[in-house]
């Protein structure tokens, strides 16, 4: 196994001596289009949580089927991307002190109660490339200096948002600290501030933006004016803004293409959506999901899916062949559920199942997702119990990673079927990304770089 370091500050780290380097990535050698064989966005080529080219190791430890793993310093939440031979990651590490104002007893007493932290410090935001053959870096830019001006919760980071890429341009998205996209060799190419959000009780940002075609789009939910626009990749020209009447909401938006249009679907508290994607305009709306929503939608076979479950229980499957105007009524919900949807993960669809946890607990339970069937569960996972990554499946597995280290791997399909358990020395919150036969795990210290016959 490869063991990589970066160093404090960020510098690129020489490759160890008398260490093989690994093979050419999957992804280089096959026929697969590189937006399949690729992991571009945080729930992968296809934006359901599947990897259509991949299949990696069922098993790993520390000690097997480790290829290389990097500590990235800084804390940062944001979920690995893959393109070509290059892994990118987003983090934040302190850059001296800042305007510690406010920072009195009564504030820090608030912040405790609500379980909220603030930083002290000018914070530096950064993107990182990563070589997939060894894990060191191949550059690294630093977006923007400045201290937040709000709050996080104290399970999550100033760099939730995961970066977003098709091969001609890298977009990273800081929320309040800005979006900032470049070129594949790290040249930066524009920027765009948007202001301060401000978030619900203070729990700090995360949703990622969504890229296809010749626009980004960024849904921009907080206690404001919330609002969602996409802009040029190119320029970052604003291509068009639509106001939403929604509060704080932390889940990406979808960008789907059915029956010759495309549109970008949301989820939030007060409102499922559907745009137009070229132009913003509304096309349908339907009551919310719960408070503080946070799982992304995804959609396979003409249907998205859209869920919360935090203080309630809410899963809409809409059809996006029929949904227009008001979904309340019409026909465009397909079918519905009010018990066992997850809190912080976002489902994975694939092969005509959906999948997804109950709240943060490692609780799974798999449905037809055209009919709403429930083929399984909820099932108890053994050996998995607080859940902030999302699931994802390839080769016909189920991955589940767990907050303290642990994957399990089941079969997906339409029985539950556990085949194996592995278990790292690290803690993982962001979701795994899956190319070929390698699966990438950001933990809280250390990017692992998880493939088959790869040992200490």
């Amino acid at each position: 196994m490869l063991k990589q370091t970066l160093l404090f500050p960020l510098r690129v780290v020489a490759p160890l001596a008398l260490v093989a380097i690994a093979a050419v990535p999957a992804a280089a050698q096959s026929d697969v289009p590189a937006a399949e064989a690729g992991w571009p966005q945080w729930r992968g080529p296809l934006a359901t949580g599947t990897a259509p080219a991949g299949d990696p190791p069922s098993s790993w430890s520390e000690t097997e089927n480790v290829r290389w793993k990097t500590e990235i310093p800084g804390f940062g939440q944001a979920s690995p991307i893959v393109w070509g031979d290059h892994v990118f990651v987003l983090t934040v590490i302190p850059a001296g002190p800042g305007d510690d104002s406010g920072n009195g007893f009564f504030s820090r007493l608030r912040r405790r109660f609500m379980g909220t932290v603030r930083s002290g410090d000018l914070l530096n935001f950064l993107v990182v490339a990563l070589d997939r053959r060894d894990g060191s870096v191949v550059w690294e830019r630093t977006a923007v200096t400045e201290q937040p001006h709000e709050g996080r919760h104290n399970t999550g980071s100033w760099a939730s948002g995961s970066a977003v890429t098709d091969g001609e341009v890298l977009c990273a998205f800081f929320g309040s600290r800005g979006l900032y996209c470049y070129d594949m060799d790290g040249t930066p190419l524009w920027e765009r501030d948007f202001g301060d959000m401000r978030i619900r009780m203070g729990f700090g940002e995360g949703a990622s933006p969504a890229l296809h075609d010749h626009a980004i789009v960024v849904v921009w939910d907080h206690e404001g004016q919330s609002f969602i626009t996409a802009l040029d990749k190119r320029t970052g020209a604003e291509l068009w803004r639509t106001d939403r009447d929604e509060s704080t909401s932390w889940s990406t938006p979808l960008v789907v293409e059915h029956a010759g249009r495309t549109q970008v679907v949301t989820s939030a508290t007060d409102g499922v959506r559907g745009y137009d994607f070229e132009t913003g305009e509304l096309l349908w709306e339907g009551e919310g999901v719960t408070t503080n929503a946070i799982p992304s939608p995804v959609a396979a076979g003409g249907i998205a899916y859209l869920m919360s479950g935090y203080r309630g229980n809410r899963l809409y499957a809409v059809d996006l062949s029929v949904a227009r105007g008001n979904i309340s009524r019409g026909g465009a919900v397909v079918w519905s559920l009010d018990r066992d949807t997850p809190y912080v993960p976002s489902p994975v669809v694939h092969d005509g199942i959906l999948y997804f946890t109950k709240s943060n607990s490692g609780v799974l339970s798999a449905y037809d997702a055209e009919t709403g069937q429930n083929l399984y569960g909820p099932v108890r996972l053994s050996g998995i119990r607080d859940v902030y990554a999302s699931p994802v499946i390839a080769a016909g597995r189920l991955y589940v990673t767990s907050r303290d280290g642990v994957t399990l791997v089941a079969k997906a399909g339409p029985e539950y079927e556990m085949l194996s358990m592995n278990r790292l020395d690290d803690g993982f919150d962001a979701s795994p990304a899956v190319v070929g036969g390698e699966i990438y795990l950001r933990g809280r210290q250390y990017l692992y770089c998880i493939a088959a016959d790869s040992t200490r």
